[in-house]
């Protein structure tokens, strides 16, 4: 089959970064679903393991963990899906990724594809939706409103145009009552924010007390009670601090060097950390709960109530394609997710 690996870790711009190959079929057994991928997109995971982790001597890491395919054959023990459904999943960072023809995926990380959206629509939402939703609901407890409002939390999202919080804004939309103020600078970013229903929008380039607090001098919004922060955490971790009110919480995706975390006490704030491999990674006993929450929000999309995330389609699923969008998601400018579609004859 064909796949794009890699041999060493390497920058992007190293003609071996990313290789087109070929490696034999796998082989469906226990609860895996062996799927013909369709489409995958593209994370800020991709690169970073990419940067940092070599393949096995000998061997190639195919990584990619974004991906809408067919079921072409279910192992001994798969319950819930049988061959020919179309499916969407981000699987497990253990195992070989999507950017090959077939990838064996657990059927308890997996949903049935929405059937409103083309397979490149729906490959953007598995990974970040995820992360969205177990921030928002398990980490943060934001309570779920099925977006009728009523609610006194006010949620501020920061770097609210990428991936995760492009989906999650629109989590926190249909899912609970609070009031969303999201973070954007360039213009693009803001109006894509507004677009996915972001109730105010403000600059992260500046600081953010002065301008939330212009907000509840208005009587806009409330002081905020839950953070969502998907970048820079480091640089805003006080802001937070002096932003929350008592008991407030505050989630985090990305990779600080260090955080006094010390300084929420006198608030009596929690810190939560957001990984959504973590249920995969260690074989959790709810790890199902990947597949229950891809098949509500499924549910979601058909009724209209949210949209793809895609931002850019890069053509065919190839070596240069993926150098492309790894370049564009290390730039830190790309507004969405990155899509790629189908294999070359």
């Amino acid at each position: 089959m064909k796949a794009i690996g890699y041999e060493q870790a390497l920058p992007v711009s190293n003609t071996d970064s990313l290789q087109d190959i070929e490696l034999p079929q796998p082989t469906a057994s226990g609860r895996d679903l062996l799927v013909k991928v369709a489409a995958i997109a593209v994370n800020p995971v991709d690169y970073k393991i990419r940067q940092n982790v070599s393949a096995e001597p000998g061997g190639h890491k195919v990584i990619g963990w974004d991906a809408v395919g067919e079921v072409v054959a279910v192992g001994e023990q798969v319950s819930g899906f049988q061959p020919g459904e179309m499916v969407y999943y981000a699987g497990d960072l253990n195992r070989s990724g999507s950017n090959a023809e077939y990838q064996l995926v657990d059927e308890r990380l997996v949903g049935h594809k929405p059937k409103s959206l083309t397979n490149a629509e729906a490959a953007a939402l598995p990974l970040t939706t995820i992360t969205a939703w177990e921030l928002l609901l398990e980490h943060l407890q934001l309570a779920t409103a099925d977006g009728k409002g009523g609610s006194q939390d006010v949620l501020l999202v920061v770097g609210a145009a990428g991936g995760v919080g492009s989906i999650l804004i629109q989590l926190a939309k249909a899912l609970t009552g609070a009031t969303v103020i999201a973070t954007a600078s360039r213009e693009a970013s803001r109006n894509w924010v507004t677009e996915l229903g972001a109730d105010f929008v403000i600059d992260h380039s500046q600081p953010l007390k002065p301008q939330i607090d212009l907000l509840i001098a208005s009587g806009k919004t409330g002081p905020v009670t839950h953070v969502a922060s998907l970048n820079a955490t480091e640089r805003y971790f006080e802001a937070y601090v002096e932003l929350l009110v008592p008991f407030g919480r505050i989630a985090l995706i990305d990779d600080p060097g260090s955080l006094d975390v010390s300084v929420i006490k006198p608030k009596s704030l929690s810190l939560h950390y957001e990984f959504m491999f973590a249920r995969s990674m260690f074989q959790a006993a709810d790890m199902d709960q990947q597949h229950v929450l891809l098949e509500r929000v499924a549910e979601l999309v058909d009724q209209g109530r949210i949209r793809t995330t895609a931002g850019k389609h890069l053509g065919v699923i190839n070596a240069a394609n993926l150098k492309q969008a790894h370049a564009e998601l290390e730039s830190g400018q790309a507004v969405g997710k990155i899509v790629l579609e189908g294999f070359s004859a």
